[in-house]
């Protein structure tokens, strides 16, 4: 078991259980744990401690095995009054959630819960709410039996209320499948709504900016578009498709940013992001942003490439954008440059953001694309 210790005042207070992939290299471990801190932190809570664990095969009962439980458990009861809930890095069912909480005496979350947290704090518009809500609501209903909320409560969530045996049980499903059929129908209005205003747009490219989330895609769509874009060090930091018309080298188009993907995405956020997804199905060239300074880049880029397919836009023309080299040293620039050449499947250009290196190559590559697109087209 590893561990570290972190604390900051007047947030709630998180404990970590984490389990490593079978197939996990050291270097994946940390760069993963990284990511998990990161969300925690992007959901405003503060990190107390991490347990880590090796992988093994999930207890039906727990998911942890029994050991484990009991390791986290004499943690808590040592730290019990520095602890507010406890997050598993894993999707966890009901029964496990249940039968975590009655070892631990806290409340549990697991994976899944957290990025929904994370979405629900970052949700700004009518639709952006909508869609995080029929996510939430889609999450809480197997789980209403159990029905933990204390993240509910303390961020102002859903707010299931305690039910008084099986009547109130069926009177609360009920309930939400009810406003599951809402939400739906409403975000298919706000589907019709946004097909009508695309074509309604300037017959222009369209060109959508898409990568694993805090990559830099917002820095890049301020710079391109010279237009005031949310530029946040968090994760989702961007949940509603924004667009706007650019015009380079004499070459205009619209060019659009789009929710962040990361690894294990909940399906069903994915699902009610469809919607938003939308202008990444429909775009002519996509700008897949790589953070070239982070040890998991290619796991990154695949993460981006298989959720490309799951939306069906693995076929739409890519101009990889290697951003943040100036992280990176004079000689990992070169490696990667060189290597990176030889081997990838894209047109691509290395680019600061933060220094605006190279970004007049990019600007030159996406015009050559696009008068490529325009001749496919003819």
């Amino acid at each position: 078991m590893k561990g570290v210790a972190i604390g900051e005042n007047g947030q709630l207070r998180a404990l970590i259980v984490r389990i490593e992939g079978p197939a996990e290299s050291p270097e994946q471990s940390e760069e993963y744990l990284e990511e998990l801190l990161f969300l925690t932190r992007s959901a405003g809570y503060a990190v107390m401690h991490v347990f880590t664990y090796g992988w093994r095969r999930p207890d039906p009962a727990t998911f942890l095995t029994k050991g484990r439980v009991q390791e986290v458990q004499a943690y808590i009861e040592v730290h019990k009054d520095a602890i507010d809930f406890i997050l598993v890095d894993a999707e966890l069912s009901a029964v496990q959630v249940r039968n975590l909480e009655k070892a631990w005496g806290k409340p549990v979350t697991d994976r899944e819960g957290l990025i929904l947290e994370i979405f629900a704090r970052n949700a700004r518009t009518a639709q952006a709410k909508a869609q995080v809500e029929l996510a939430r609501l889609e999450y809480e209903l197997p789980r209403l039996a159990h029905q933990w909320t204390h993240l509910s409560r303390e961020r102002g969530g859903i707010g299931l209320r305690g039910g008084g045996g099986e009547q109130q049980l069926e009177a609360d499903r009920r309930k939400i499948r009810k406003q599951i059929t809402q939400l739906r129908l409403k975000l298919k209005e706000y589907a019709k709504q946004a097909a009508i205003r695309r074509e309604k747009r300037e017959t222009l490219p369209r060109v959508a900016l898409v990568g694993y989330t805090n990559v830099g895609k917002s820095t890049l769509m301020q710079l391109i578009t010279k237009a005031p874009v949310l530029v946040a060090d968090r994760l989702f930091a961007t949940l509603d498709t924004t667009t706007r018309k650019v015009v380079l080298q004499g070459v205009p188009f619209l060019l659009s940013d789009t929710v962040g993907f990361i690894r294990k995405l909940p399906p069903n956020l994915l699902q009610a992001f469809l919607t938003t997804l939308a202008e990444v199905k429909e775009a002519d060239l996509l700008l897949l942003v790589v953070d070239a300074s982070s040890p998991g880049y290619l796991e990154q880029l695949r993460t981006v490439e298989r959720t490309l397919e799951t939306i069906g836009a693995a076929d739409i023309p890519i101009l990889l954008v290697m951003n943040k080299i100036d992280r990176l040293t004079p000689e990992q620039r070169e490696l990667l440059e060189t290597t990176w050449h030889a081997q990838s499947p894209y047109p691509t250009v290395f680019v600061s953001a933060a220094t605006k290196e190279n970004l007049h190559k990019l600007y030159a590559q996406i015009v050559t694309l696009l008068e490529q697109v325009a001749l496919s087209k003819k």
